[in-house]
């Protein structure tokens, strides 16, 4: 009987590598985070099969626990039974390990400018929108005062552009994404006008395109349950700010 082993070919030495690293990838989420979706969308973008498990942020799994004991929040990515917390962590491990479709440029200032329109997104479009969702009369006021000076920042970065990064989705789109369906929801549950096609043409473009894209618009949650969610968290806000 013949001992001699049957070579493989590089594509399906690649294929196996490729097959190890897709082993058990599971996504700790709830079902209306933003901030997972940047995620799903990246997972998708990558061709990269995951399993889903939906979180009680009322009633935290163990698990949950166990892979994120600092901040125990989600999102949570689980590679291989280890854990990577944070969602632009997750983003740019997710970009490492799988090198299809990269979302990060190669060019290091454009990878720059990449991770700084998306920390941008976080630490001010992102609390000033909130803040007008989660008030009412002159707080509000003086919130889409400040949302709109950051939403322009992001209007005269668009100029020329069909994404933020150029002509194809990538790291600051998915950071930004959010924008394309959750912003018009808070819009109607707080009757306030933000992000209007008037004030922001070239947003409201980038919105349309990005939340076309097949991957995009196959992962976004019922609007009607998102409707249903904000409002009873804008009454809650409300409720909270209400003096005693």
């Amino acid at each position: 009987m013949s001992n001699t082993r049957k070579l493989r070919t590089p594509w399906q030495n690649s294929k196996l590598k490729l097959t190890a690293k897709m082993a058990e990838v599971k996504l700790f989420r709830t079902w209306s985070s933003p901030l997972a979706l940047r995620i799903i969308w990246a997972l998708k973008l990558k061709g990269v099969p995951y399993e889903t498990i939906y979180e009680d942020l009322s009633n935290k799994s163990p698990l949950l626990l166990q892979y994120n004991p600092i901040h125990k929040k989600v999102p949570v990515l689980v590679h291989n039974g280890k854990p990577i917390v944070e969602s632009f962590v997750v983003l740019e491990y997710i970009d490492e390990t799988w090198k299809e479709n990269p979302l990060l440029p190669e060019d290091p200032l454009e990878r720059a400018a990449a991770r700084s329109w998306a920390k941008f997104g976080d630490d001010k479009v992102l609390p000033s929108i909130w803040e007008s969702f989660t008030n009412e009369g002159k707080e509000q006021e003086e919130a889409i005062v400040e949302a709109k000076e950051n939403l322009k920042y992001l209007e005269e970065e668009q100029k020329g552009k069909k994404f933020f990064g150029g002509e194809k989705l990538g790291f600051a789109d998915i950071a930004l994404g959010w924008l394309a369906h959750y912003e018009s929801v808070f819009e109607d549950v707080a009757g306030m006008k933000l992000l209007t096609e008037e004030e922001f043409p070239l947003l409201s473009a980038w919105k349309l395109t990005f939340a076309d894209a097949p991957i995009i618009k196959d992962n976004w949650p019922s609007r009607d349950k998102l409707v249903a969610k904000f409002q009873a968290t804008r009454e809650d806000q409300l409720l909270k700010k209400a003096p005693k």
